[in-house]
């Protein structure tokens, strides 16, 4: 493949397509990827031209660029995602979008996960049955996002449904593991440098467990902050939307631009678990020495109690989620039965559970947020690891989401960040606050990531 191949040309098999058809819209591994024709319409110089692409390592760096520079850095990301993406096998369409050209994020490029409707670009759920469906409206996430002048790159692979049937995604910091899940193509994508963020979902621990896995940073809001207007659901009274950046001061910089409030400095009071909830020897490992280096940089960490409270919580979200998920997808399991892969069973599975079950799983849920209220008033920031352990070997299993679940299900902000690691796989730090705390998170976050660093 040329090294020249410029944006207004799309690639199959190594060779042009027809701008637009419809098996451009097929995933990137058997059938290549589209590139939309609007080079001339972005202005982006190809290495054909007078200039190299800029290369734009974060979103601070795009953030800081000149509009030219931006336009360069685009083009940088699509060599980039032509020379590792048939390895990584992040992106199910590749379709630059027309930038409105103003905005705080003007021309700066993002991934979005495919469970996301966007009109005229590939949306398939992850689902052999969609393949090849083209979405007709742009969720409210993408409106918002083209409001402010980003790019939206592409459709990023996704567990099908957003639940647990993987993609072909592998994860960039090695290539025999997973990537983590649902939103695997999206934590990849921003991994490699591919793009300096992309847009996941999580109804249990679908964006902060593959950022742990990655080593990106990853931020789930309070449930509701986001419009989920054009998301497909799992579950609703758990699904949020969120974001991957490479960096924690990367994410709050997102979030100032696109209108929310960071809040001022504060004092935080810091609190972990008490004993720690049941993780691999690694994270143990990696979570004690983050809280060591904390603690000798002045941090004043408290134990808490809430382990045993987390673990009910995990089973009470899987609950939820398999009752809520099973109800919305009914009707698709009597149309296409097993067709519809591990989502089959757990229609079957949630059907079986009576309301009376999932209403007190419910209350449960309400009660434990009552608890955290209690405890968010004097211990402002938890800290808690944000998977389990390291990536899992292979790609059939995307990882535990215990460590995540119970803070999705409480609808609290929760943020991950990379810990320090002498050798080994990237293993993440979650940080969460109480609901409405999202400002907080993210100073919090930015604070401990600067320390952790040093």
């Amino acid at each position: 493949m040329s090294n020249d191949l410029s944006l207004g040309q799309a690639l199959l098999d190594g060779s042009p397509a027809p701008i637009g058809s419809p098996m451009n819209a097929h995933r990137v591994d058997r059938r290549g990827f589209l590139l939309a024709s609007i080079a001339t319409a972005l202005g982006v110089v190809t290495a054909r031209g007078e200039e190299q692409p800029a290369r734009l390592e974060t979103l601070t760096d795009w953030l800081k660029a000149s509009p030219d520079t931006r336009r360069r850095g685009l083009q940088s990301c699509l060599d980039r995602i032509r020379a590792l993406d048939s390895s990584i096998r992040a992106w199910v369409q590749v379709a630059p979008q027309p930038s409105t050209g103003r905005g705080t994020l003007a021309g700066i490029p993002y991934g979005v996960k495919d469970i996301i409707e966007t009109r005229g670009v590939a949306t398939e759920y992850g689902a052999p049955i969609y393949k090849g469906r083209i979405g007709t409206v742009d969720a409210a996430i993408v409106r918002e996002m083209q409001s402010h002048g980003a790019i939206m790159l592409g459709k990023t692979e996704t567990t099908a449904f957003a639940y647990r049937t993987p993609p072909p995604t592998r994860n960039p910091r090695d290539l025999a593991r997973t990537p983590g899940g649902s939103s695997s193509g999206s934590a990849a994508a921003v991994a490699a440098g591919m793009v300096p963020l992309a847009i996941g979902e999580q109804t249990l621990g679908s964006v902060l467990r593959p950022a742990s896995f990655c080593g990106v940073t990853r931020f789930k809001p309070t449930y509701g902050r986001l419009s989920m207007d054009g998301v497909l659901p799992l579950a609703k009274s758990l699904d949020t939307l969120g974001f991957f950046t490479h960096g924690a001061d990367d994410m709050m910089a997102l979030w100032n631009a696109l209108g929310y409030q960071g809040g001022q400095s504060e004092e935080f009071e810091f609190g972990s678990p008490e004993p720690m909830p049941e993780v691999d020897a690694a994270m143990a490992t990696a979570f004690e020495n983050a809280l060591s280096r904390l603690r000798k940089a002045r941090v004043r960490i408290r134990p808490i109690d809430i382990a045993g409270m987390l673990a009910k919580l995990a089973e009470a979200g899987t609950t939820v989620m398999f009752y809520e998920g099973a109800r919305f997808h009914a009707a698709r399991y009597r149309e296409y039965g097993d067709r519809l892969g591990d989502l089959a069973r757990l229609v079957r599975d949630g059907l079986q559970i009576p309301v009376e079950r999932y209403e007190e799983t419910v209350r449960f849920i309400d009660s434990c947020k009552a608890q955290m209220r209690d405890l968010f008033a004097t211990t402002s920031v938890i800290l808690t690891p944000a998977a389990v352990g390291p990536a899992p070997l292979g790609l059939g299993f995307t990882g535990d989401t215990r460590m995540n679940a119970p803070w999705t299900a409480l609808g609290v902000p929760a943020i991950s960040i990379p810990m320090p690691i002498s050798n080994g796989l990237p293993l993440g730090l979650q940080i969460t606050a109480a609901a409405g705390e999202d400002g907080r998170v993210l100073r919090a976050a930015v604070s401990l990531q600067s320390l952790l660093s040093a």
